[in-house]
């Protein structure tokens, strides 16, 4: 009888112990979920070089001809998280490209930003749309109206300050004027390396 409650006693004694080591198992193991890089009131401040690449421009009466060469752009964003994934900002921009008549083409976008950032270890891949303005100059002739942006982009969060990648993004960029025969819309792709730095 005496073997028997010992027994008992060392297995009482045990199960703890068995539990104890269980509950010790690191989370990170079990844990399948999208890991988080920001938190609310989080900032970053980005600057992106690239090129911007005329593709097609729409008019009233149909395609019109592209006479536009590629061009150069550089951009300056701001983004501050309302959550983990959730962000608004703004941003500037510039771009200049020559056309086919060696005149200059100047666009300079800016207006408010919001996106989605998804989040893969080290990896971010920001999806945004930016909306507002744009100034735009072709010899003597200004224009002031509409810009969109949507994008895509994917970065490598090198360290905890900077983060180094690639965007992607597609230029809508209408002309509306009184004669509405001769409006017309530009479309651009643009490419562009980017660094963020984060604060």
């Amino acid at each position: 009888m005496y073997k028997a409650i010992a027994f008992f006693l060392i297995v009482f004694c045990l199960c703890p112990a068995v539990a104890q080591d269980d509950e010790e198992i690191p989370i990170e193991e079990w844990d399948v979920g999208t890991p988080s890089l920001y938190s609310n009131g989080e900032q970053n401040f980005a600057i992106s070089l690239g090129i911007v690449i005329p593709l097609l421009f729409n008019g009233e009466d149909g395609k019109v001809t592209n006479n536009v060469k590629l061009g150069s752009t550089l951009a300056l964003a701001y983004n501050y998280y309302l959550a983990s994934h959730f962000f608004l900002g703004g941003e500037v921009s510039g771009m200049f490209a020559a056309t086919i008549g060696e005149n200059m083409l100047f666009v300079v976008p800016f207006g408010l930003r919001v996106g989605y950032e998804f989040v893969l270890k080290k990896f971010e891949f920001p999806v945004s749309l930016m909306f507002g303005a744009a100034i735009q100059k072709y010899l003597e002739t200004d224009y002031f109206g509409f810009f969109l942006k949507p994008a895509v982009s994917i970065l490598f969060r090198f360290n905890p300050d900077w983060s180094f990648g690639l965007n992607t993004a597609w230029w809508i960029v209408p002309e509306w004027v009184k004669e509405s025969r001769k409006n017309i819309t530009g479309h651009f792709f643009e490419i562009t390396l980017s660094a963020k730095y984060h604060f």
